[in-house]
């Protein structure tokens, strides 16, 4: 739990040092972002319990973030990695993302965030991304599988302060 918690804290860290850096002082206009697209950005259950997407939206539908998952493989069975995202874009609802690679493996979503069922953001599911999402791998004969699933990403509540646990 101490190295998800590290894992967290560096990733807000990183997330708010991207956006300090890109920030600009001339004003959005209106019609250029939702005035609502910040909202959107917070942490979103992943695939498995412990694991969680992290989403920051900036100016002009630019996204940034990360997910952070369990590895796998024999070599990083059980291992946290971090997938930063090589790409990100948020116009209106519609959300896409692609991260790097790591270990032979990178993801792709191409969905919506939709209001969830929570009625404040301090309960689970106040936004949900739903979509495709796509696990790509590389085996070791440089051969890449694709496997598409749909998927419903709940916003975690904004008091939790972490992600949930991880299973036993």
């Amino acid at each position: 739990m101490e190295k998800l918690l590290q894992l967290l804290a560096l990733g807000t860290l990183l997330a708010v040092a991207g956006s300090a850096q890109q920030g600009s002082s001339a004003p959005v206009a209106p019609s250029a972002q939702p005035a609502s697209a910040e909202d959107f950005s917070g942490m979103y259950s992943f695939l498995r319990e412990g694991e969680f997407v992290q989403i920051t939206v900036e100016d002009a539908g630019h996204v940034t973030g990360f997910v952070s998952r369990y590895g796998d493989s024999d070599s990083d069975h059980g291992e946290f990695l971090n997938h930063f995202f090589k790409q990100g874009k948020l116009d209106g609802h519609d959300l896409s993302f692609t991260t790097q690679t790591v270990h032979g493996t990178w993801f792709e979503f191409r969905g919506k965030i939709d209001r969830g069922p929570a009625k404040t953001r301090a309960q689970e599911g106040y936004y949900v991304l739903k979509g495709t999402l796509t696990e790509n791998a590389t085996d070791a004969a440089k051969k890449v599988s694709a496997k598409a699933r749909d998927v419903e990403l709940k916003l975690f509540p904004e008091d939790a302060g972490d992600a949930p646990a991880k299973r036993e």
